[in-house]
């Protein structure tokens, strides 16, 4: 049985002979298995961050782009392996595999501007004689901790960006789908990386915390469910880290009754059931708006029915099954609370079988209509291919309703009315809003965040946010006094 060990210091290694399986999520199947690290393993990773850093931090941000702009090119060679390795762990299909690798691509481009990105700001005279500059530096080792739905994106949303200010960086991949980690990080070395400037470190929550209670690691970036994200958010707060935590959510889409019915169906067919729903921008809940109720149910009823839902292996799939055996059971018992607490089951995906992968982890398309706003299935996160339909009688009632929910991460509007489209983009209280767009997830020169429970700490991922999270500010205030002895000055300078 194959053995994924960490990634540190450019060797694959490790000091721990503690594992656990890994799964295809098509078969069931054990294909590896992947080291929980320990104390040791951790403080291997630690001092190769730290022993490389501080020479990476001197080396001028045009060589670090000049090895990113190498590392972008080897991604793009990769892309075939990178996404076989994701669909395979993962289960999710090999197109939408190298989508997600394309969107964390993206990141990798925007942070080869890194010395446009890292210029200071300056000014003349401040005062009589006196200029002021600031600059921003790179604050040391950074650690992030990523989730099992998007193994190649959500880490390059992280330590590109890092990377490229300066800083070393350990990245704790899930334990669920971890090989594509170790390969983003090899290819990093190929390009020219230093060794220790990127580490990989395997495990589980032990790890974790050890990470969050570190005294060398300065900032934690954390995408994941909002139990967690607190957690992490309050444990590396209190240790003193800078911290993003991307929590839950619970993305809404409202269907106005002037939309395009069709180009609606088609948004919200990709947007709930693509990647089996384990997005964390996937649109769960879907808000008809006056008399187009039924006909979107009824049209979304139709779609579902011609979805193929198989194997990575297939070319044909739309889409895969969901990660695990204990998700799948998680995601069946929602739909029968929500049929428990007096839901419309309009399209039941439990108990689905595809034959020769009767012991793969799939979960059909699930349709729920009537569904009102205290049933479980509306307030919680179910991250699987469940759709809600809400029924509003009119734009106030559901956009009260979006802006009353405990999540903020993601929502969208298809309207003909650019009056109404306006005021939603303006007022509600979301972190990244669609118009006519299903999933709202902004490109890498802008910031990825939510808003509400959705993201604890005060900077969103990627983009300047990204730039400004893993770098500190210096302001100098310089002058050069006459060669004559002024004496001192007992009151506050003004000018």
């Amino acid at each position: 049985m194959k053995i994924i060990k960490n990634y540190i210091d450019g060797k694959k290694l490790s000091k721990s002979l503690d594992t656990i399986p890994v799964n295809d999520p098509s078969t069931g199947e054990i294909i590896s298995e992947v080291t929980i690290s320990n104390e040791l393993d951790f403080a291997d990773a630690i001092v190769s961050a730290k022993k490389s850093q501080i020479a990476w931090s001197e080396t001028t941000p045009l060589k670090r782009s000049r090895i990113l702009s190498k590392y972008k090119t080897l991604i793009e060679k990769n892309m075939d392996l990178l996404a076989e390795l994701v669909s395979k762990e993962h289960g999710k299909t090999l197109e939408d595999a190298k989508g997600s690798i394309t969107r964390g691509l993206e990141v990798v481009e925007f942070a080869c501007g890194i010395p446009h990105l890292l210029k200071g700001e300056f000014s003349q005279n401040v005062g009589t004689n006196i200029d002021s500059w600031s600059i921003r530096q790179p604050l040391g080792v950074c650690a992030g901790i990523t989730p099992f739905n998007f193994p190649a994106m959500v880490p390059m949303w992280m330590f590109p960006i890092s990377i490229a200010c300066g800083n070393s960086f350990i990245l704790k991949p899930s334990e669920k789908d971890p090989s594509c980690a170790i390969k983003l990080a090899e290819l990093f070395t190929e390009a020219g990386l230093p060794n220790g400037v990127l580490n990989v470190l395997n495990g589980d929550k032990k790890i974790v915390d050890l990470i969050l209670n570190s005294k060398q690691i300065e900032s934690v970036s954390f995408v994941g469910s909002t139990p967690v994200a607190k957690y992490i958010y309050e444990t590396a707060s209190k240790n003193l880290k800078r911290v993003q935590s991307l929590g839950g959510a619970k993305n809404h889409l409202v269907v106005m009754p002037d939309a395009n019915i069709d180009q609606s169906v088609d948004g919200i067919m990709g947007a709930a059931f693509g990647s089996a729903g384990e997005r964390c921008m996937a649109v769960s809940v879907a808000v008809a708006v006056g008399d187009i109720a039924d006909k979107l149910v009824e049209k979304i009823d139709l779609k579902c029915q011609k979805l193929r839902v198989a194997p990575w292996t297939d070319s044909e799939s739309d889409m895969g099954p969901v990660i695990s055996k204990d998700h799948k059971e998680k995601i069946e018992e929602y739909i029968s609370i929500g049929v428990k607490e007096g839901a419309d089951l309009i399209l039941d995906g439990r108990n689905y079988k595809i034959q020769g992968y009767e012991n793969g982890y799939f979960v059909g398309p699930t349709i729920f209509d009537n569904v009102s706003k205290d049933m479980t299935i509306y307030k919680e996160e179910i991250f699987g291919p469940v759709l809600s339909v809400v029924r509003a009688k009119d734009y106030q009632e559901a956009f009260e309703l979006i802006n009353n929910h405990q999540f903020g991460n993601g929502a969208s509007i298809y309207t003909s009315d650019g009056e109404i489209a306006r005021h939603f983009t303006t007022n509600i209280k979301i972190g990244m809003v669609g118009v006519n767009v299903p999933i709202p997830v902004p490109m890498a020169f802008h910031s990825f965040g939510g808003w509400k429970e959705s993201l604890f700490g005060s900077h969103s991922m990627h983009g300047i946010e990204g730039i400004n999270f893993y770098t500190k500010l210096k302001t100098t205030t310089s002058r050069w006094p006459k060669s004559i002895n002024e004496g001192p000055e007992f009151i506050m300078p003004t000018n």
